[in-house]
């Protein structure tokens, strides 16, 4: 098959993927409007209550009680419909990396440099100004990620003067954070390891490989597989998430001759509208609804560890986006696509500062119960 055809077809949904992504981006803001809303209102029981209703198998039987999988449903949304939006944002991943604006090492290295720029700056500006907190040893990965749906929904609203290359950078940027995200999720939340459970994992996503391999399409294959997958990796001590970018990385981005659509495209076109439509903005209603009061806010700008994520967030995306992209282009290690300046990774930059789905995941992780990944001493 000729590469022009395969690449209109990488364009085609690409474009797809960012009206879907902005729409969500959408539905993530009001979730999260009425999570605010609710928790801070006279009915705030209700929303906790909510939250905390357990849904599961714990008593259907022997395998159920063995599992635990009887989790709250803010947990079936952080460990359960996350998962599905991980393997929407791996087929997205995989496919930029084999025939979108990532497959050639010209086209990747602006966004991939700027994305690790993006991570390694915030991370450090947390470090250096809660160093002294107990938590900052798990807490320092909370701003390093950059909320795709959001920073795109946002993008849509306000970038039509910006030129068509800004989404697809912005897009390979926030593809990569994520994926630099999850590589961090997996390493400083592995509590526990299970290497039992791990195995299966592994076998699980072998035979999903095996399937795309040998170009199997059923779904009464590949369903089971990833339930298996999702669960033993659920029970392995590595996060339930880590099963859905695995899967989305080992699937097919390349359509056979005479096949319309590549299973990669056509999963994504099934499931991203859920993905974007019911499972983030789930995730954002559960994890957004915090009490906002006085004594919060001035926590907030007392507390060395909210100083610190807030300025890793915010001045270090920044600084580490832009920063990245002007010595990369200086040091001629990458080059801006056509149309692209300085003053619009900037602008960029500040769109990569959102960090929502991720980066709640990461504070539900570190900060409620997760151990620091090095001891500390005492705050004084």
């Amino acid at each position: 098959m000729s590469e022009a055809p395969t690449q209109f077809r990488a364009s085609r949904a690409l474009i797809r993927f960012l009206r879907t992504e902005t729409v969500g981006g959408t539905a993530l803001l009001i979730a999260a409007f009425i999570a605010l809303v609710w928790a801070n209102s006279p009915w705030s029981g209700g929303y906790t209550h909510l939250a905390e209703i357990h849904l599961g198998s714990d008593d259907w039987s022997i395998l159920g009680q063995s599992l635990h999988l009887r989790l709250s449903l803010a947990d079936w949304a952080k460990d359960g419909l996350l998962a599905i939006f991980f393997f929407v944002a791996g087929l997205e991943l995989k496919r930029e990396l084999v025939v979108g604006e990532l497959s050639t090492l010209r086209g990747a290295a602006l966004p991939v440099l700027c994305a690790v720029g993006g991570v390694v700056v915030p991370a450090l500006i947390a470090v250096a100004i809660a160093h002294d907190n107990p938590h900052i040893g798990t807490a320092w990965a909370i701003p390093i990620a950059t909320d795709i749906a959001f920073a795109l929904g946002i993008l849509s609203l306000i970038g039509s003067r910006l030129p068509s290359g800004a989404r697809v950078f912005l897009l390979g940027l926030a593809v990569v954070d994520d994926l630099i995200a999850i590589a961090v999720i997996a390493v400083l939340f592995a509590a526990d390891l299970k290497p039992q459970w791990l195995a299966v994992a592994l076998v699980g996503c072998a035979l999903y490989w095996l399937g795309q391999r040998r170009r199997i399409t059923t779904p009464l294959l590949y369903v089971p597989i990833a339930l298996v997958v999702w669960v033993a990796m659920l029970q392995s001590g590595v996060h339930a998430t880590i099963a859905g970018v695995a899967l989305g990385l080992l699937t097919r981005v390349k359509p056979d001759p005479g096949e319309h659509d590549s299973p990669a495209e056509r999963l994504e076109h099934r499931i991203q509208p859920i993905s974007a439509l019911i499972c983030v903005p789930v995730f954002a209603f559960f994890a957004s609804g915090v009490a906002v009061n006085g004594a919060v806010f001035r926590e907030m700008f007392t507390d060395e560890l909210a100083i610190g994520i807030m300025a890793g967030l915010f001045f270090g995306k920044i600084i580490g986006i832009s920063g990245s992209s002007m010595l990369a282009v200086r040091l001629k290690l990458a080059a801006r696509p056509e149309g692209l300046f300085t003053r619009d990774i900037l602008a960029l930059s500040v769109l990569g500062a959102i960090g929502f789905t991720v980066s709640l995941l990461v504070a539900e992780l570190s900060l409620p119960r997760a151990r620091p990944i090095w001891p500390r001493r005492p705050s004084c």
